[in-house]
């Protein structure tokens, strides 16, 4: 008796796709890991999509599809904080993502579509074409939930070892040193939620009050783009 294997479909291997990531990350979800999992020939897939970078696009665009919007009546400031907080749930549950992120060579209709939407939010808020331009340079990696820390300091994880670094860097570097050991969070390993809710919350603060002052980047010094 045979067994009737079903229909292959896109949103299919769409699955297989992604299960694969999760599994063993975003390298891992070839054509042809997604083939043997799926039970069918590499050329199989082809019929559905050009090529890998097409079927990364197509899982990208399938976790942003559940981002949730938010609410009509919030004003423009809570919205953009209410859709990057957003992306940031839906995108956290997948950890290739960031990596698909960062190495997509075009934006998908589904990344435009996030992209207009935080830009329609703050010109709903009368914000200016030339404000929500350098807005969106601000926020940069930040609209997709995620963002970079540039050379972290290494913390030895014996306590021995990290007193006598600490006592080593106390001279050269004392203001490392200060915010490392009095901070309220001294000793402790940073909450990358809070971190990322602060550091957004910094950038909005500072959009809006550049809005509220009818900034322009002319008057700011800026030459004008071309």
């Amino acid at each position: 008796m045979s067994t009737v294997r079903p229909r292959l479909h896109l949103e299919r291997i769409i699955d297989a796709a992604i299960a694969i990531a999760d599994e063993s990350g975003l390298d891992a979800a070839s054509m042809r890991a997604v083939a043997e999992r799926l039970g069918v020939t590499p050329m199989a897939l082809y019929k559905h999509l050009a090529d890998r970078a097409a079927l990364v696009d197509a899982m990208l665009d399938r976790i942003l599809a559940d981002v949730r919007r938010p609410a009509p009546t919030a004003s423009w400031d809570d919205a953009v904080r209410s859709r990057i907080m957003a992306t940031r749930a839906a995108l956290s549950s997948h950890a290739w993502t960031r990596q698909a992120i960062e190495t997509r060579e075009h934006a998908t209709p589904r990344v435009l579509a996030h992209m207009d939407a935080l830009m329609a939010d703050m010109f709903a808020g009368g914000l200016s074409a030339d404000l929500v331009h350098h807005a969106m340079h601000a926020l940069s990696t930040r609209m997709w939930g995620f963002t970079r820390d540039v050379l972290p300091t290494p913390v030895p994880p014996d306590p021995r070892e990290r007193a006598a670094a600490m006592a080593a860097f106390a001279t050269t570097y004392p203001a490392i040193v200060r915010m490392a050991t009095t901070a309220p969070h001294a000793g402790q390993a940073c909450d990358d939620d809070a971190e990322f809710a602060f550091a957004l919350d910094l950038l909005l603060d500072g959009i809006r009050r550049r809005h509220e002052q009818s900034w322009t980047s002319t008057e700011a010094g800026d030459e004008p783009r071309r």
